[in-house]
């Protein structure tokens, strides 16, 4: 996680910043060199990250307009 990163809370963290420490903390399970504890607290961090981007996904949706057969804009 770069130390910008760091600093944010779970919620100031952007989708692309979430993607990114997913990726780090998968590369660190993956390599064999973390305790099985240490590897339970990545997880868990990473299943925060994963419903916090669900999260801002389903708001995004939510916000998107759809365009009805008469043409004006309805939010879904």
């Amino acid at each position: 996680m770069t130390e910008k990163a760091a600093q944010k809370t779970m919620q100031e963290l952007t989708v692309e910043e979430s993607f990114s420490e997913l990726d780090r903390l998968v590369q660190q399970m993956e390599s064999g060199e973390v305790s099985l504890e240490e590897s339970f607290q990545l997880y868990a961090r990473g299943m925060q990250l994963l419903k916090n981007c669900s999260d801002k996904i389903d708001l995004v949706e939510k916000k998107m307009l759809q365009i009805s057969e008469d043409g004006t804009l309805v939010e879904f």
